[in-house]
């Protein structure tokens, strides 16, 4: 009787969401990620999270605590905790968190599962030439993100670097996703359902209506999220 393997291991790494916490303060921390859930509850929706301790790795316990009950009370769905402390491991581990350890950058890696559309035309950027369907996510982890055609309502682009959309830019369009702040956005005809640059981001609502459908690039000056004509 021959044997057929029914499960695999892959070493294949998926794109996170990182909630980077940056001080020791339960009540302030509870009330931003509210507010910043509110504003796009979809985007938020069933969204693996990993807390991230980097900065602040004596945060207290009951804080983490409250913190895990908070994101799945906000619909996100908290994964692992990454440079925690023992203490801290054991709590992530009695709320069924994984443990990650720190890289040498701080900060997680990301990569994504290939899109059949997609071309690598270097191991830094990449290039797609067909519509970005509603549903569909697609990702530069190393470097820019050319698309040639449309980005559909519902679908999601994200780039280490810079992100070019020569159609029209309807989705989400989230560029130096991991991080880097000199990453822009540059779009021939803009109407996002959200901008983000390295984590600061705007939704459809508060754009500026003289752009809509201009060509339009985005950036961050100073860590504020600036949205200019292009």
């Amino acid at each position: 009787m021959s044997y057929t393997p029914a499960i695999e291991f892959k070493g294949s790494l998926l794109t996170l969401m990182i909630l980077h916490i940056l001080e020791n303060d339960g009540e302030k921390i509870a009330e931003q990620l509210i507010e910043k859930v509110s504003k796009v509850p979809d985007f938020f929706k069933q969204a693996p999270v990993v807390i991230d301790l980097t900065t602040v790795q004596d945060i207290n316990d009951d804080i983490l605590s409250e913190l895990i009950t908070l994101l799945r009370e906000q619909g996100l769905i908290p994964v692992a905790l990454r440079s925690g402390n023992f203490e801290q491991n054991d709590i992530a581990v009695k709320n069924n968190l994984g443990i990650l350890k720190a890289t040498q950058s701080g900060r997680p890696q990301q990569i994504v599962e290939n899109d059949n559309n997609e071309t690598i035309i270097s191991s830094t950027a990449k290039i797609i030439d067909q519509p970005i369907r509603s549903g569909q996510q697609i990702v530069a982890p190393d470097g820019d993100l050319v698309i040639l055609s449309t980005v559909s309502h519902g679908a999601e682009i994200l780039a280490h670097q810079n992100i070019h959309v020569y159609g029209i830019l309807r989705g989400r369009a989230l560029a130096g996703f991991n991080g880097n702040t000199n990453a822009r956005i540059f779009c021939q005809n803009f109407n996002a359902e959200l901008v983000s640059i390295a984590g600061q981001y705007q939704v459809n609502e508060d754009l500026p209506e003289n752009l809509r459908g201009k060509p339009t690039q985005v950036y961050l000056e100073d860590n504020i999220l600036k949205i200019e004509p292009l």
